[in-house]
């Protein structure tokens, strides 16, 4: 080594002295948690050597075009600054979850064999219903393949495999441990290319522990993840996944009723924080098994399970899900949006007939009415179709907000209170200190002005409009109310 590296590795935390001089590989950097991964390592760990991302083409899009686009982001804007060369350490390298072998080519594959020193495989399908073959095949299939990949690479230190907190739904109490799969994992993806779609459970986790046995290998499993908390910026956010969804749909007054437990935990974790973790348990990984190998070379003979790493709400600073609504509603009448297009006022309804009826009074009811002024004045109707698109959108998210679950979350703290204090606050995940109430706010103007399109400057004319819908809101009221009356005034007539 030579005397300007030590210097420099004085001053490194024990963290960051980890990632000095090592070479990644990213599975899924293209994605959310992959760009704000991509963001950490490159402005909190100085030193990396070279970034391998996995990039899969697309028609009219080669992987370097594909790499090129995702850094026009603002998110990135910071990075640019600190470290203008990124690019220099990054390579693109064409690969494809859902083809054998990660489709690699023979030269890629020797490569990564030769130089990858620490994998993040996050490449997976975020869908809750998607389709069993394609769920399999990225989410099983390509975690296999990954851990054959790194049983070969000749200097590996760490290998974290991204899942989720609900990869164990069924269990009411979910442990940092593995539990067991559904049947034999080497023969369950085989099974699945000739079996019906509804049949079989993704077994990615069980395949890291059978062919990640005795590696370096760990599994992370995170809760719902939505934007960010402090980096790069506060309440970035990409995608209408999970709740974020709902509450795009609420801010623009096109969902009006939400079917949620409302004493239920809504296990969410901002996507900084949980990067953080990602970042931390990849070290504590390499430590762990660095400890197991010194204690075989001295005899003692030990097997090494991957370690598991839950990173949800902490129980002593929990958000329930009608808290959640009640807040996501509260702010988003302070930060409206021009997108709006009627009053803010959804409701959580716990009971499913009145959120059945909610849905046929003020989703179906209205937008039937509206698709049929659209016809009439030569427009294309839009609102059912949407409805029907968002519908199906909000049952997959009413099974998690309609249950409860208990993660155990000793393996996160533990890896928490052991960082030294500077680690901490270069790589803060400790969701104790989380402020929920200001998280919420960001969250709600992230959704504005990243998924919405509406920047902050707009505010006084959403404000100008917010107050004309509000009229109108009290108007509709007042009309529906004095039309019920008149049919029960009629009705009564009749009887009487």
């Amino acid at each position: 080594m030579y005397i300007e590296d030590v210097l420099i590795d004085e001053k490194l935390t024990e963290l960051q002295n980890f990632y000095y001089g090592q070479n990644i590989l990213i599975t899924g950097g293209t994605g959310f948690l992959g760009k704000i991964l991509l963001n950490k390592l490159f402005t909190a760990c100085p030193g990396i050597d070279q970034i391998y991302m996995l990039v899969r083409q697309k028609k009219n899009s080669n992987v370097t075009k594909r790499l090129e686009e995702i850094f026009n982001d603002p998110i990135f804007d910071t990075m640019k600054m600190m470290k203008p060369k990124f690019r220099h350490h990054i390579i693109s390298v064409p690969g494809d979850c859902m083809l054998p072998d990660l489709g690699l080519s023979p030269e890629d594959r020797r490569i990564l064999i030769e130089n990858v020193n620490i994998v993040f495989h996050m490449a997976a399908t975020v869908r809750f219903d998607e389709k069993l073959k394609i769920a399999m095949q990225i989410n099983a299939a390509a975690a296999r393949d990954i851990m054959l990949l790194c049983n070969e690479m000749k200097n590996l230190k760490s290998c974290l495999h991204v899942s989720t907190a609900y990869s164990y739904c069924p269990q009411a109490r979910i442990e940092e441990k593995f539990y067991a799969a559904p049947g034999d994992t080497k023969n369950l993806i085989l099974l699945t290319e000739c079996t019906p779609d509804k049949l079989l459970d993704t077994v990615a986790e069980d395949i890291v522990k059978t062919f990640g046995k005795n590696l370096p290998v760990g599994v992370f499993r995170p809760g719902i993840v939505i934007s960010t908390y402090n980096e790069p910026v506060s309440g970035w956010i990409d995608n209408f996944y999970g709740p974020t969804g709902v509450i795009a749909g609420a801010a623009t007054g096109i969902i009006r009723t939400v079917r949620c437990r409302p004493h239920g935990f809504a296990d969410m974790v901002p996507v900084d924080m949980c990067v953080n973790s990602i970042i931390a348990a990849s070290w504590d990984i390499a430590k762990k098994y660095n400890s197991t190998v010194t204690l075989k070379e001295n005899g003692e003979k030990l097997t090494q399970t991957p370690k598991v790493y839950n990173f949800c709400s902490s129980k002593e600073n929990k958000i329930t899900w009608g808290d959640f609504t009640n807040k996501t509603a509260n702010y988003g009448t302070l930060y409206p949006t021009t997108k709006a297009i009627w009053y803010i006022c959804y409701a959580n309804r716990p009971n499913r007939i009145m959120h059945l009826l909610s849905i046929f009074c003020l989703h179906y009811l209205p937008a039937t009415i509206l698709d049929c002024f659209s016809l009439i004045m030569g427009k294309k109707p839009r609102l059912l179709k949407t409805y029907k698109k968002i519908h199906r959108f909000m049952h997959v998210i009413e099974y998690f907000a309609m249950r409860q679950w208990d993660f155990g979350i000793d393996n996160v703290r533990d890896l928490w209170n052991s960082l030294s204090e500077r680690d901490k606050e270069l790589f803060f995940f400790d969701m104790n200190q989380l402020d929920w109430d200001r998280f919420l706010q960001q969250y709600i103007l992230g959704v504005r002005r990243y998924l919405l399109k509406d920047p902050i400057e707009t505010m006084p004319e959403a404000l100008s409009r917010w107050n004309r819908l509000y009229w109108m809101h009290q108007i509709a009221k007042i009309a529906v109310f004095i039309t019920l009356a008149q049919i029960a005034f009629f009705i009564f007539l009749k009887i009487f």
